[in-house]
């Protein structure tokens, strides 16, 4: 009972807390991209440029204005990695479908060598826009097209911005259908929902070290100078860092730090609805900070397969929310925005 009045209580402060701000969004074309203003002030893009493998939300912000994704393949940031180029700001794909790899396909510039052929996930058309005070909402569809140029899954989802005082928050409410095939995610590590982040919220790294994807391809990952370096993942079942929370299933993730002296909680929302909550997390100190449905033999040593498929013709949701707060969140007010989420997102 005294945990339940705390929550309502968390939960009414955050409410009078939030004063809604004007969320707006401004489509241009010739930059094939979709801006999201608070207050008119940039908080994101929604890109679909014709360069990269996947569409996007780069760069993201915080309530301050501080960008908290990392700058590379885009621009080089002095200080930040120049590890995984696909890796580029807030993306959703995943490392296996029918055996083809949609995670690791590189943007133009980069050479990436790989056992499976790779894929890329093409926007194909904006359905609506619509902006408002406190937030705004943009339908896209998208085809998941295969490297034999065949489509095996389209992409329709809902993306939508909410913001207030110290709070951004993203909805994605993402439908995959399969088309004339069964779509089989065949278990990787590599997905699905994904944000990497700049130097500062990655954890201190202690060693340099080689990560090695699903197609066998390694990457280096550089000891850096961890002056400023102070992030720290947590997830709602209270495991800490990389080496606690890697591979672990839990219903949120958040990831904390100071990004140019805002302190800032980053967080990654699972949905019950999701059919496979809670989700597995693929968070990495480096800066990877995923959120992966489907990997679960990746992830259990074997234990446990998967392969989740959507039938040919039939139809997957997934809800995700990822939440940006300007300065720091317990455990428990996590959770009080958790529960905020399941009460817009049905």
């Amino acid at each position: 009972m005294k945990h339940t009045l705390a929550l309502l209580t968390l939960l009414a402060a955050l409410g009078q807390a939030a004063i809604a701000e004007e969320v707006k969004l401004v489509e241009q074309k010739d930059k094939q991209q979709i801006d999201v203003l608070v207050d008119g002030q940039p908080f994101t893009s929604y890109v679909y440029w014709s360069n990269q493998k996947k569409p996007l939300l780069s760069p993201l912000r915080t309530p301050a204005g501080n960008i908290f994704t990392r700058g590379f393949p885009l621009e080089k940031v002095a200080g930040e990695r120049t590890d995984h180029p696909h890796h580029i700001s807030s993306w959703f794909n995943y490392g296996n479908v029918n055996d083809c790899d949609f995670w690791n396909s590189p943007p133009e510039g980069f050479d990436r060598n790989s056992k499976i052929p790779y894929g890329a996930v093409r926007h194909k058309s904006i359905q609506s826009i619509a902006s408002g005070a406190g937030s705004a909402s943009l339908q896209v569809s998208s085809d998941w097209i295969m490297n034999d140029g065949s489509k095996v899954l389209q992409q329709d989802e809902t993306l939508v911005f909410r913001a207030s005082k110290d709070l951004r928050i993203i909805d994605r409410i993402i439908t995959l259908t399969a088309q004339d095939k069964d779509a089989v995610f065949k278990d990787s590590k590599e997905g699905a929902i994904a944000i990497r982040v700049t130097r500062s919220l990655e954890e201190p790294s202690e060693k340099a070290e080689v990560f090695t994807d699903a197609s066998g391809k390694p990457t280096a990952v550089a000891k850096l100078d961890n002056t400023g370096v102070n992030g720290v993942y947590l997830s709602s079942e209270g495991k800490v860092g990389e080496k606690g929370a890697w591979s672990t299933r839990a219903k949120w993730m958040t990831l904390s730090g100071n990004v140019k002296g805002e302190d800032v909680c980053i967080g990654i929302f699972d949905h019950p609805k999701n059919s496979t909550y809670p989700t597995y997390w693929h968070n990495r100190g480096y800066g990877l900070f995923a959120a992966n449905p489907f990997g679960a033999k990746e992830f259990t040593k074997g234990k446990t397969t998967l392969n989740f498929t959507i039938k040919a013709g039939k139809s997957e949701t997934f809800r995700f929310r990822i939440l940006i707060h300007s300065g720091k969140l317990t455990a428990e007010q996590t959770e009080a925005q958790y529960q905020q989420f399941l009460k817009d997102v049905q």
